[in-house]
């Protein structure tokens, strides 16, 4: 039905719906189930995330110990009244962070789109149903939203860190994200489209860099920012502020940026902050002596 976001976004114009009415449809046209078989999906996806951000918030570790209580020590701080950010950012990161230390601590998730940045839509939908108080429905549909924008990068770019860098990863999930409050805030499908391209082009160029090949430092913290990018891109287009840049060239500079990055720096744990001193000398107490490449723990 649509292979981009100007034709997701023309199509919602067109019939005058959502676009998260959009993706059911195309997902009722292409796996053939009933309506009511896709928002029960959904619908599940969804009890998964609150589930994991719920287990998050008591308080998990990871095993190696190098995640594990951040998302705690944030709604300490919040409720201690001295935080500087608004209760509604932080909410939303340390749900997010909540969300991926669940997943360090190889804890159920999902992943939207990816394991690594599971955190960011869950998160930032948690927080702000505080404020816009929507129904399960409109929290379903919240997800399908997210997973049209999705579905538009992952076919035209890509999804993975391997592939484009953690822009694609954390920043798709930003973008999904971000695009998905602005639809539940009742935004336009064209506003949708503006704070994805905002949120996704402030994170261009993000590379992938895990810490001893793990996915907890710093990919825990990035969902953190993901998630107030989203938060403040989602602000940015309902405030009428557009992306100069189109939605769909933004994603595609995206995919060209990850083509044209190093190996070092796309989730092999060769570069960046992987390949710090820290970084090595934690990568030697989890796994020993540090290899010279994270492919060598394959063989």
């Amino acid at each position: 039905m649509f292979r981009n976001v100007a034709e997701l976004v023309m199509l919602a114009e067109q019939h005058q719906v959502k676009i998260a009415e959009i993706m059911i449809r195309q997902e009722i046209e292409v796996t053939g189930l009933t309506r009511e078989e896709i928002m029960a999906k959904m619908e599940n996806n969804l009890t998964v995330m609150e589930q994991a951000l719920e287990r998050g918030l008591r308080g998990v570790r990871s095993q190696t110990g190098l995640t594990g209580g951040d998302a705690v020590l944030l709604q300490k701080y919040i409720k201690s009244g001295r935080a500087l950010s608004g209760h509604i950012l932080l909410d939303a990161v340390s749900k997010a962070v909540a969300t991926n230390e669940v997943n360090a601590a190889m804890g159920v998730i999902c992943a939207t789109p990816t394991a690594g940045s599971a955190g960011v839509v869950p998160g930032t939908l948690f927080a702000v149903k505080e404020q816009l108080n929507p129904t399960r429905q409109e929290m379903i549909e919240f997800l399908f939203t997210a997973a049209a924008f999705g579905f538009v990068v992952a076919n035209n770019a890509t999804v993975s860190g391997a592939a484009g860098g953690c822009q694609a990863e954390v920043g798709s999930a930003a973008g999904m994200a971000a695009a998905s409050i602005v639809e539940m805030a009742g935004g336009t499908p064209q506003q949708a489209a503006e704070a994805m391209a905002i949120t996704l082009k402030n994170m261009l160029g993000l590379v992938c860099d895990p810490v001893a090949g793990l996915v907890e430092v710093p990919c825990v913290k990035r969902n953190a920012m993901g998630a107030s990018n989203a938060i403040t891109a989602a602000d940015m287009a309902l405030a009428g502020i557009t992306s100069r840049i189109p939605c769909d060239e933004v994603i595609g500079a995206m995919y060209a940026i990850g083509k044209s990055m190093p190996s070092s720096l796309r989730e092999t744990a060769e570069g960046g902050l992987a390949a710090t001193p820290t970084g090595r000398r934690l990568e030697a107490e989890i796994f020993g002596q540090p290899k010279e490449s994270l492919m060598d723990y394959l063989v």
